[in-house]
């Protein structure tokens, strides 16, 4: 069997037309866009235009996107800046965030330089808003809300503008790691209200290493990393240009594509569903896939067998890639903190799969077929 690659949630294939796009900087256009000379100058108008081009596809001012090395830098950046830098005392999360999240909020906490504390989540593992807004109410502090745009384990999506009312009519500081959304779903940011979002190019056919992160023309911060004035002195380090080059080439193939590749991958998610609750007895589908849901995951439990706690083990020697994480395992690997929050059934075996425009129903009916096997 030809290899099946159904984890797209973790990192996708570069689309050719990116690596094309970024050629040019990885041989002959190599200057560093901080010279004078004409040819850092190419550079610099390089990383400017990208800058333009992912401001615009996002509905922001340039002056508000700054280039990291991927997501995880940028919700540090954005989590500790508005400890340190805006006055917020008071952290509210939930506890199925990405561990970039959780632990830079975790070490905050114990180095004591804030509160913390944990939104209550709904069945379908959707954040209680009651709670959220009583969370808000009850603090004599100024709080940062941080919490994700989509689950990247169960796919599950915040009501974004929702939650930026709330933060607004509490006078507080909102991010939204949107990672698993920025390049698979529309964004208007001068009408969402949210201070600081991110975004990681490799999760939409980019390359790895880059990533984005808004910061609200209205918030000023520190710098996170120290040394040069690049990124408008906000994030030192020669620049990453050919990344940059690359991930807004990708951002904006994805968005030129989003109406048709959508819906062609959420018709691959809906077709797994179906053909699994048809052919494997027991399956429990996790968060909430057919509402409010990103349609490139599906989370699956399946009941814990001597053949099923190998399930991911079996599904790599056949060529199929995909992740998981049970409520409870064994060994070095703790499990899936997000299944564990909404589905703490030891008897249950979590497979995340993640879709993308290059799979076919085909291999859909292969991953079905062979899991049938394998259950």
């Amino acid at each position: 069997m030809n290899r099946i690659y159904l984890d797209n949630a973790a990192t996708t294939a570069l689309d050719p037309q990116v690596l094309e796009a970024m050629m040019p900087y990885l041989t002959e256009k190599f200057g560093n866009p901080s010279s004078i000379y004409s040819y850092g100058r190419e550079s610099r108008l390089a990383i400017e235009n990208a800058r333009k081009s992912v401001a615009k596809i996002l509905g922001a001012h340039p002056a508000e996107i700054f280039f990291t090395s991927g997501g995880t830098e940028a919700s540090n950046t954005a989590i500790t800046a508005a400890v340190r830098d805006l006055g917020c005392t008071h952290i509210i999360t939930s506890a199925i965030e990405h561990h970039a999240t959780l632990h830079t909020v975790e070490y905050l906490h114990k180095q004591g330089e804030a509160a913390l504390s944990f939104v209550k989540l709904l069945t379908d593992g959707h954040i209680d808003m009651e709670h959220l807004e009583q969370l808000l109410a009850q603090s004599e502090d100024k709080c940062l809300v941080t919490l994700m745009h989509a689950n990247n384990e169960i796919g599950n999506m915040l009501d974004i503008h929702a939650v930026g009312e709330l933060c607004k009519l509490y006078g507080a500081i909102f991010h939204s790691d949107t990672v698993q959304t920025v390049g698979h779903f529309p964004f208007d940011l001068r009408n969402t209200p949210v201070h600081f979002i991110t975004g990681g190019g490799h999760k939409f056919h980019g390359p790895k290493g880059v990533g984005m992160l808004y910061i609200n023309e209205n918030v000023k911060i520190q710098p996170y990393i120290h040394g040069g004035s690049q990124e408008r002195n906000m994030r030192a380090g020669t620049e990453n240009l050919y990344g940059i080059v690359g991930f807004a080439k990708a951002l904006e193939l994805a968005t030129a594509g989003y109406d048709e590749e959508s819906a062609y991958i959420n018709a691959l998610k809906m077709h797994m569903m179906e053909q699994l609750r048809k052919q494997v007895k027991g399956v429990h589908f996790n968060g909430d896939p057919t509402g409010h849901s990103l349609y490139t995951v599906l989370n699956v439990s399946f009941p814990k067998t001597e053949k099923s706690e190998m399930i991911l083990f079996n599904l790599d020697i056949n060529n199929i890639c995909a992740s998981g994480g049970s409520a409870c395992t064994s060994g070095a690997d703790a499990g899936s903190h997000v299944i564990r929050a909404i589905n703490n059934n030891p008897n249950q075996v979590a497979v995340r799969f993640s879709f993308c425009k290059h799979n076919t129903r085909e291999e859909i009916d292969a991953v079905v077929a062979k899991l049938k096997e394998l259950i």
